[in-house]
């Protein structure tokens, strides 16, 4: 009993390059950037905390 679920390597090609595509025309320059920024600011913000966090462990132990 056997099935053929045997799909061609050209239609796979064509979903997934279709599929990549679309995403990409829907990603503006904007979002982009405002990704960048964001990912920027919580690098700031995580090692700041890590300082502080450092110092007050610092402090604490004293």
């Amino acid at each position: 009993m056997s099935t053929h679920n045997h799909i061609e390597s050209g239609t796979i090609l064509g979903t997934v390059s279709g599929t990549v595509l679309t995403v990409v025309m829907n990603i503006g320059s904007s979002d982009i950037i405002e990704t960048v920024v964001l990912a920027a600011l919580g690098a700031v913000v995580s090692f700041s905390v890590s300082l502080l966090l450092k110092w007050l462990v610092k402090k604490i132990k004293k």
